[in-house]
């Protein structure tokens, strides 16, 4: 099976980045198989025809409004996937809709789509994310990796000191934040001693 994640988002608008996060956040946290491709597509659209027409299986992250709960986490299927991106509101919900019906059109549509959308709740400039937005996105990487397993093409752990828990976006959105808003430390604690492996539940028991 081939296998794409392609996380698109514009990483200026907060949440709004939400899918690209977590491409970054996969990519620090694991070694994938070769059958499996990442992608941060950041708001392009059409310019990644390329890049998901000889996919078996396409999985976009990305953030989604849905008037729900700041950080819930919707799971769309197929069909329902085009139909998302044709009734959302964001900067690059055009593009992305407009490759998926090109693909179609040139029959080059993955067999299978999956969207992992995560409720925004800041999307204003700057970047990082919310607090809320943060633990729908850990649930997303849980549940794509599971996925990726259930198809035999389980990623590697990767080993994290420490001194460098999370990718590069993280401890440099957290600096700011911590230096603007001295209270914010605390919330995002929980995200910065999260070791590789380790699940949600797990860290929340311990907290």
């Amino acid at each position: 099976m081939n296998v794409g994640v392609l996380g698109i988002g514009n990483v200026l608008l907060r949440d709004e980045g939400a899918g690209v996060r977590a491409i970054e956040e996969l990519e620090s946290r694991y070694i994938f198989p070769d059958d499996v491709e990442l992608l941060d597509g950041g708001t392009a659209g059409i310019e990644l025809l390329q890049y998901i027409q000889e996919k078996d299986l396409l999985i976009i992250i990305d953030a989604m409004r849905n008037g729900q709960a700041p950080g819930t986490v919707y799971r769309l299927e197929d069909e329902e996937v085009p139909a998302a991106f044709m009734t959302s509101i964001s900067p690059h919900q055009l593009g992305i809709s407009d490759l998926l019906a090109k693909a179609t059109l040139i029959d080059a549509l993955p067999e299978r789509l999956l969207l992992y959308g995560i409720e925004p709740k800041d999307l204003t400039t700057g970047i990082g994310l919310s607090a809320e937005v943060e633990l729908g996105l850990g649930q997303v990487i849980l549940e794509v990796v599971a996925l990726l397993e259930k198809n035999g093409l389980k990623p590697m752990v990767l080993e994290r000191s420490a001194s460098s828990p999370r990718g590069f976006w993280f401890r440099n959105a957290s600096a700011v934040d911590e230096e603007n808003n001295p209270s914010s430390a605390n919330s995002s604690s929980f995200c910065l001693s999260m070791t590789a492996g380790q699940t949600l539940k797990e860290k929340e028991s311990m907290a």
